[in-house]
């Protein structure tokens, strides 16, 4: 499953969670961007259950994350 994740992040933390994001196994490719998102990261799992854990279990619950947005890729 391929998709990007969104994600808006507390001020002063975006490099911090840029870090922490680019070392889970499933994102290849992490960037900190001006303008909301603050970090974008495409994320490559095998399925949709490592899919979900990897957004729900470890990017949401990394400090400094206030909300993320996923978009699945369909082609």
């Amino acid at each position: 499953m391929r998709g990007y994740v969104l994600i808006n992040v507390r001020p002063g933390k975006v490099r911090d969670v840029v870090q922490a994001v680019s070392q889970l196994p499933g994102v290849r490719h992490c960037d900190a961007c001006w303008g909301l998102p603050d970090v974008f990261a495409y994320v490559e799992t095998e399925d949709e259950r490592s899919f979900n854990q990897l957004v729900i279990d470890k990017i949401q619950k990394l400090e400094g994350v206030e909300r993320t947005e996923t978009h699945i890729a369909v082609a």
